[in-house]
Formats: C-alpha cells, sequence, structure tokens
C-alpha cells in the first residue's frame, strides 16, 4: 500500500507543472532550444504562483572527492526536481540521466519533460531516499 502512496507522492503539484509544460508546447510547439523552453516555462509557472530555483548547481561526488558539478533544470517548491528536454523522443538515457540526479539531489519526486517532439512528453521519477 505504501507504494501506492509512494506513486502518487506530489500528484497536485507534478500536475500544476505539466500544466505549465502543456501550456508553453501548445504555444511555441516544438523546434526549439531547451533553454527557450526553460524561460518561458519559468514565466508560466510564475504565473501559476509556483516557487522554484532554476539551475541549482550540485556537487557530484565519488568516493568522498568531487569530482564534478551538475545543475538541474528546476527546483519547484523544495520538493520537485524538474529536468527539460528538446529531443525528439526520450531515450532510456535520459530517465536514467533523471534518476540519477534524483539520487544526487536525493529527492523523492522528479519529473523529466521533453519538448521536443509534436507532442508534450513527461515521466514522473521516483526515488526512495
Amino acid at each position: 500500500m505504501s507504494s501506492i502512496k509512494e506513486e502518487y507522492k506530489y500528484s497536485a503539484l507534478t500536475s500544476k507543472i505539466i500544466g505549465c509544460a502543456m501550456k508553453v508546447h501548445s504555444t511555441l510547439g516544438n523546434g526549439f532550444q531547451e533553454v527557450i523552453y526553460q524561460r518561458a516555462l519559468a514565466i508560466e509557472m510564475r504565473k501559476q504562483g509556483l516557487d522554484f530555483v532554476r539551475e541549482m548547481e550540485m556537487p557530484i561526488y565519488y568516493d568522498g572527492q568531487q569530482i564534478g558539478k551538475r545543475r538541474v533544470d528546476f527546483f519547484v517548491e523544495d520538493k520537485i526536481m524538474v529536468e527539460l528536454k528538446a529531443v525528439i523522443n526520450l531515450q532510456d538515457v535520459h530517465l536514467a540521466q533523471a534518476i540519477n540526479y534524483l539520487e544526487a539531489y536525493k529527492m523523492e519526486v522528479g519529473l523529466l519533460i521533453n519538448f521536443g517532439s509534436k507532442s508534450l512528453q513527461f515521466k514522473r521519477v521516483h526515488n526512495r531516499v
């Protein structure tokens, strides 16, 4: 039963974010660079009253040593990590990347959103922290 509850954790918030992404995609369509969608989504989420941080940098560690840094596109309401893509189709590597970010940032729920296809693509990703 707890796994069912986990699947729906923050569902109202993720639905609101997806709604913002749908509005952006229906307005702009596909074919732009990721940064264009990122800027438009920031505008739309602000209009919807969502609190977020854009391109927050996080150090990546291996064996206790920092080996690099990574920026995730959005952290929304300190609960949801949002990673954007502008590719023809989402691939397994994009999903793996989103899951790795969840683990690195110690977040439970994230969204992977692709603006590059004719129809908006999105996936909820989970991490059992």
